[in-house]
């Protein structure tokens, strides 16, 4: 089974280009199968990372940034792939 996990932060203002340098720079002690970065308006960062694991597995996620980068707590989800159309 494939899960993507996601992680999704709001920059504190004018600190988004810090914010998605801090997201990339954020090493995981296992390597998903795959891992990718997206800004969005509102200085919004999002990172999904993919692995081989059950929907409930303990997988390493990335951490909560500090408060002088984020403007809130992070959004975190779980998805389970259920194939491709």
């Amino acid at each position: 089974m494939t899960v993507a996990l996601m992680w999704e932060a709001r920059a504190v203002d004018g600190r988004g280009e810090e914010l998605l340098a801090w997201a990339r720079a954020q090493a995981l002690p296992l390597a998903p199968l795959r891992r990718e970065t997206f800004r969005a308006p509102q200085d919004r960062v999002l990172v999904i990372t993919w692995w081989d694991a059950g929907l409930d597995a303990e997988l390493p996620e990335l951490p909560e940034p500090g408060a002088e980068l984020a403007s809130r707590a992070v959004h975190r989800w779980r998805f389970e792939s259920v194939g491709s159309e």
